[in-house]
Order: C-alpha cells, then structure tokens, then sequence
C-alpha cells in the first residue's frame, strides 16, 4: 500500500498539531477521522515556521492546528498562523494515563495535539502577543524580577550583619531598612586591608547595599513606565476602588489583549481561579476555594478585597451580613473575589464595547 505523503494527499480538510521545543517544532496533520497523514520536523525559525505552515497545507485545506506552548516555545508560530487566518487551539501536555499507554515522543506529542484539536477537547484561543498587552507583560517581568532580587539582596544583607564583628553589629542592630542601606552603602573600607575580617565584612555589606539602591532606581523607572502604559490601556480600571497600578496591571495581562477568546465573566472568574466549585455531599451543600487558575490575578483580586474590607462600607456591609448567616471569613473573602471579578471584567472589556460601537 502506498504511503500517503504531501504529494500524494487528496484534497480535504485536515487538522494539524504541534510540539514545539526551543530549537525544533515537530508538526502531525490528521484528517477528519483522525488517521494520521505525515509527521515533520522543522526549526523553530521564521524560515522554519512558513515550511511547516506551506508542509501542513500540502495536506489539505487546513481547518485548525493544536499547538503546545503558545505562550513560550510556540508563540512565533502561533504569531504565524493568527497573521494567516489560521484556528489556533493551545494544547495543555497529554495527561499521564495517555503517555503510559502511548509511550512518549514529539511525533505522538503532535499526533495528540492534532486529535485533540480535532475532538475540540481543548477550545482555548492563545492570547495575542504583539499588542501592548505584551508591553505590559514584559514591563511586569522586569519588575518582579528585579523586585525578587532586592528582597533577596536584603535577607543576605541581613545575614551579614549577623555574624558581624560586635561594633559593626551593634551599629547596624536597630536600624530601619531605608537607613540600614544608607549607612551600608556608604562605608568606607580599606581594600588594602580586605584579608582582614572586618574590612571584609564592611566590604561584602557595602555591596549588596549599594546593589539594593540601584534595584530601587530600577523599580521606581519600571513604575513610571507602567503607570502610563496601564492608564493609557484602561483608564477606567485604575479607577476602581482598591484597584492599582500592579493589580489593574496583572489583571489586563491574564485578560490578554483578546478579550474575545474569554467566552464571558464566568470564564474570566474559572481564568482567575475565583469560580466557586461545588463541594457538597450528603445533607451538606457549601462550595470550595478553587486552587486552579491564574495564582498571580486570584492574589490581585484578593488585594482588592483586603483593601474593600477596609475603606469601603459596602463591603463590610456584606461581611457583617454574610457572618451573621453563618459562613467562615474565607468563605465570604471567596465570595467577595468572585463579585468583584464579575465588576472588574466589565471594565477590562469596556474597551472592546467602546471600539465596536
């Protein structure tokens, strides 16, 4: 019997999946039944993104592709297929009880992404990445970085100062955090004298000092970048009650700039991990905290919350109210993330109404 190629391949429609590695993509195109018609291995380059595009639509006409990572490794040829019109459904890795059975490899892993693509198992749209949505994103990155690495540059500090000569302790020993770095930063050792242990010691805390003041610099200028850029995307966001810069900021970037691929508030709520999960059993009805979703927007919402339950008397209206009927703080702040997801969606769509109308 003769192998069914790209050459030899009757004109239909086919579906087509993708594992993507950080040097190569390995592509599979299935036809509607799901019987595979070819396997292929690309580079992950641009020249290597339109070979596996022109190879998959040899095939057939191509009705929608399955790709895994559309967010790391696949997002140059996710960016690829949305300029061409292409279905992108983004594809979570196989679950283990499929990889027991069928072994693993890229070509399965692509085989399993076109099937599952096909089946429409999986309908998630992957966000757009070339908006300023992505801006914002790569902005927020560099701050959390560079934010986690003055924290850390602090707790060895500190660490220092522990087992520091008695002087040089009881000088630092009481000192706030802001004068701390001051004064660290602004010794004056003896590099000559650097094989002593107490130069030493003023040596090693003069550095991380110094090095905490310029992440400062750094935060305070990402800070300033990302106040404009978040009130320019969505002014009415930032205005929300206990809504800031870095909340409004990790809610617009798990949004994504598609707001379309989110099927409504229910969906943004399941996205943020604030949907309620039923958790009843017998004579028992009551819902659960959901732990899935996006940890990062479900902590933004629960600053909101923390921020309402103090200034904003209709929120600790409700609490009052919700205690008195007999549910726990967590169950209440559970219920508070959930309204205020469905508050906050309107206004991150709001953008997408006003442009349509």
């Amino acid at each position: 019997m003769t192998p069914i190629t790209a050459e030899n391949a009757p004109i239909s429609e086919v579906a087509g999946g993708v594992d993507t590695h950080q040097d190569t993509h390995t592509a599979a195109v299935i036809d509607l039944v799901g019987r595979v018609l070819g396997t292929e291995q690309f580079p992950a380059t641009p020249t290597g993104y339109s070979a596996l595009l022109d190879w998959m639509r040899a095939f057939g006409q191509l009705r929608r592709v399955g790709v895994e990572g559309t967010g790391v490794y696949g997002a140059g040829l996710t960016r690829l297929l949305q300029a061409e019109h292409i279905d992108v459904i983004e594809i979570d890795r196989p679950n283990r009880k499929t990889r027991r059975f069928q072994g693993k490899s890229d070509p399965i892993d692509a085989i399993a992404a076109a099937k599952t693509a096909l089946a429409g198992d999986r309908t998630g749209t992957p966000k757009q990445r070339d908006g300023r949505i992505e801006a914002l994103h790569n902005l927020r990155i560099a701050r959390r970085s560079a934010i986690d690495q003055r924290a850390d540059t602090q707790r060895r500090l500190k660490a220092l100062i522990i087992t520091a000569p008695d002087a040089l302790r009881q000088q630092l020993r009481g000192l706030s955090i802001t004068k701390l770095i001051a004064t660290c930063a602004a010794l004056r050792p003896d590099r000559d004298d650097a094989a002593s242990p107490a130069t030493a010691t003023q040596i090693a805390l003069r550095s991380p000092a110094r090095r905490h003041q310029q992440l400062t610099v750094e935060i305070a200028d990402l800070d300033e970048l990302l106040d404009a850029l978040v009130a320019a995307i969505n002014p009415r966001l930032t205005a929300a009650h206990g809504v800031g810069t870095d909340t409004a900021g990790q809610l617009l970037v798990t949004a994504g700039e598609n707001h379309d691929r989110l099927h409504g508030e229910a969906a943004f709520a399941m996205l943020c991990g604030v949907a309620p999960i039923p958790a009843s059993s017998g004579k028992t009805t009551r819902h659960r905290l959901n732990r899935g979703g996006d940890r990062r927007a479900n902590a933004a919402l629960y600053r909101v919350v923390l921020c309402r339950l103090r200034w904003d008397p209709r929120t600790r209206a409700y609490m009052e109210r919700r205690t008195q009927d007999g549910l726990s703080k967590k169950e209440i702040i559970r219920c508070l993330k959930r309204y205020i997801a469905r508050e906050l969606y309107g206004l991150i769509t709001s953008n997408d109404q006003e442009h349509s109308t």
